[in-house]
């Protein structure tokens, strides 16, 4: 008996050191990796002349286009793969093989079968189990995919979360798409339905911006760091071995067949119809004209620890924090400000900048566990006088096109207005994990008329999709609902059974506020 115990312990502990042994098991070798970069001399595109002689008022400035729509959004993407003539390159965190993605994908590989050099670099995390799609459309002579700080293939996903903790568990959380490095569009939306208003079950309320000009050359200087860098993977080498190479032209003809099953189906049909694909059509496109940086973490930035800020992208947004003198507008969708962020906000505030921080409540967040991470700051917030808000989970019944940038309530901007003056618009949460663990990118817009529009859109919306947030005299927080002209006041989160309540209490009292 006492044998059988000892050896079943034996066992046990061989069975766990071979599990760790091979969660370290070494990545292969990134070589060979070609170097690229943006192609240039693209003036004569047909991008490069769409906008010339409108840029040719607005001298060193680039033009902006807002896209909150989801529609809007999926237009501007699909419109710019149809007019590239010399190349794409785009950077996302999450690419679904639903809809959108499939729909994407197939105007990506009608450009590369006009001519056009395709760069696909996808962050790893949602790439398991789509191998053989990645290594056939690879084969594409005009198409290249990288994995960004890939998983060991050799090793279970899961396993790999605890034995390469702080290695995998950073993340590429950039989210671009530019055309022949004259068109970029930079913003919150990863590759999905979701993003794109085409599910109608789970949709994000999301803003990128389209943009023009100098600015776009910085865009593509990013990529060019992140594709080059040791971290991306070429699929063509990564995963060679693994995976049969299927018939590149059954994808191709499956990809065809897909679009014409869709192309009248009331998702493409609302894309035809959206405000931007009309105003495409008829050549009205209405830019609002600034100077603008891009600024972004890195790539280094993972393969060192948090403590190097010097590849970090925060950092970089000190200038237009001290600048601000009225007033800071916060749209995050998740929001863990932790207490040097509540001291940030504590100190904007006794210097008499207005701090407004929208973000989702817990009904609304697509992770409660964030929202944990958040909850136990509200009250510090309150009393330091931010006025705080967050997303109703309710359908709004009026104007669609909300700053949400969806009739659906769930917020997953990540944009900030410093003092009406200047704008950010990109992948950065106000979280410990965009600050200090994933790599972010966003466009810093020096546009008093852009920053003004997201301002009065603020102002005229706030009160349509989200509660606002106060303490009442016994010092508890309550949420307070102003929609139709009545104030209906909550005492405990709206729309919210008490087991959820309870799981995200208890999930505050874990010690996992740095990885949220």
């Amino acid at each position: 008996m006492i044998k059988a115990f000892t050896l079943a312990r034996l066992t046990g502990v061989l069975l766990l050191v071979s599990l760790v042994l091979g969660g370290c098991a070494a990545m292969p070798e990134n070589n060979p990796r070609s170097y690229s970069s943006a192609v240039t001399e693209t003036d004569a595109t047909r991008l490069g002349t769409s906008y010339r002689e409108e840029a040719e008022k607005h001298p060193g400035q680039s033009g902006f286009v807002l896209l909150g729509d989801g529609l809007d959004a999926f237009v501007a993407r699909a419109a710019l793969a149809t007019a590239a003539d010399r190349s794409i390159d785009l950077q996302y965190y999450l690419f679904h093989d639903d809809l959108v993605g499939t729909l994407l994908t197939y105007k990506l590989l009608q450009a590369a079968d006009r001519g056009v050099r395709v760069r696909v670099l996808l962050d790893d995390m949602d790439m398991s189990g789509k191998g053989q799609m990645l290594v056939t459309l690879d084969a594409h002579p005009n198409i290249e995919i990288r994995l960004f700080n890939p998983f060991n293939r050799s090793v279970p996903r899961a396993l790999q979360f605890l034995t390469r903790f702080g290695t995998v568990t950073r993340r590429m959380h950039n989210k671009s798409f530019t055309v022949d490095n004259q068109v970029t569009v930079v913003g919150g939306r990863n590759i999905g339905d979701e993003y794109f208003d085409a599910n109608m079950n789970l949709a994000f309320g999301d803003l990128d911006v389209l943009a023009v000009g100098p600015v776009v050359q910085e865009v593509s200087d990013s990529f060019d760091d992140y594709w080059n860098h040791e971290l991306a993977y070429p699929v063509s080498s990564f995963l060679k071995g693994e995976l049969k190479l299927t018939d590149l032209q059954g994808v191709r003809a499956w990809a065809v067949e897909f679009w014409n099953e869709q192309k009248n189906s009331a998702y493409l049909t609302a894309l035809r119809h959206s405000p931007l694909a009309k105003a495409l059509r008829e050549k009205q496109t209405s830019f609002m004209w600034g100077s603008a940086e891009a600024v972004y973490d890195s790539p280094d930035k993972l393969t060192h620890g948090i403590e190097h800020t010097e590849f970090h992208l925060t950092p970089k947004l000190a200038p237009y924090v001290k600048s601000m003198q009225k007033e800071f507008i916060v749209l995050s969708a998740y929001f863990v400000p932790g207490r040097e962020g509540v001291a940030f906000f504590e100190a904007l505030q006794d210097r008499g900048v207005q701090v407004r921080i929208l973000t989702n409540s817990l009904a609304s967040n697509d992770v409660p566990i964030v929202h944990a991470g958040y909850a136990r700051y509200r009250k510090a917030l309150l009393r330091a006088g931010v006025e705080l808000y967050e997303v109703s989970s309710i359908k709004p019944k009026s104007d669609k096109h909300t700053i949400t940038g969806s009739s659906r309530a769930s917020l997953h901007a990540k944009s900030y207005v410093f003092d009406r003056k200047y704008a950010f618009i990109g992948s950065l949460n106000l979280d410990p994990r965009s600050d200090k663990e994933n790599t972010e990118i966003g466009l810093m817009i020096d546009s008093s008329k852009m920053a003004g529009f997201m301002g009065e859109a603020f102002d005229k919306q706030i009160g349509q999709v989200a509660y606002q947030l106060r303490l009442n005299q016994a010092g508890d927080i309550e949420w307070v609902d102003r929609k139709g002209g009545q104030e209906i006041i909550y005492r405990v989160e709206p729309n919210t059974s008490f087991f959820t309540r309870l799981w995200v209490g208890l999930a505050r009292l874990l010690p996992i506020e740095s990885q949220l």
